[in-house]
């Protein structure tokens, strides 16, 4: 089953979803990105969702547009993000302010040795951060982005993939 044939199944209350959800899986939905980095960036959201359904129809539209290197790095993205997105949105939202200086201890060596671009891991990294609420990672990946050249039309389609992502995997639990 395809992200197409799952976005069929959702119920006329996520309309919105299903036309959003057409919309931003394409270049022209997604300004500022190329198709590789659409679905690289989708990947990334739905694993980070933890949506079976959703994993399983993504990677079967993702093994015609993404190679091994960039699912692998999807998945990677989910998951070094699902341990720095709580621990940085600690340290950010915490009164302490002496957690800000303390060294985090926590290997991420990943983000500096993805297989990919390290500039699209980053654009991963970020709409997995907008999902899972990490107001510190979102700026030093946004910072990291802004750095190696994307516009904010890109950083905005990524976040638009991202919401969109986070929609769809809500509206099919409560489908």
């Amino acid at each position: 089953m395809s992200i197409s044939d799952l976005r069929k199944t959702l119920g006329e209350y996520a309309k919105d979803i299903k036309i959003n959800l057409g919309n931003v899986l394409s270049e022209e939905g997604a300004p500022g990105l190329n198709e590789e980095q659409i679905f690289g960036t989708a990947l990334a959201c739905i694993y980070a969702t933890k949506h079976e359904d959703l994993i399983k129809a993504a990677l079967d539209d993702a093994s015609n547009k993404l190679d091994d290197a960039h699912i692998n790095a999807a998945k990677a993205a989910a998951t070094i993000m699902g341990m720095n997105n709580i621990y940085y949105r600690f340290v950010h939202l915490s009164e302490d302010k002496e957690f800000l200086t303390m060294p985090a201890n926590l290997r991420m060596n990943v983000i500096n040795q993805s297989a990919i671009e390290k500039a699209d891991f980053e654009l991963y990294c970020l709409a997995v951060s907008a999902i899972n609420g990490c107001g510190m990672c979102i700026t030093a990946h946004t910072r990291e982005l802004l750095a190696a050249g994307f516009t904010k039309q890109a950083i905005q389609s990524a976040i638009r993939i991202a919401a969109v992502i986070n929609a769809t995997a809500q509206a099919l639990v409560i489908n």
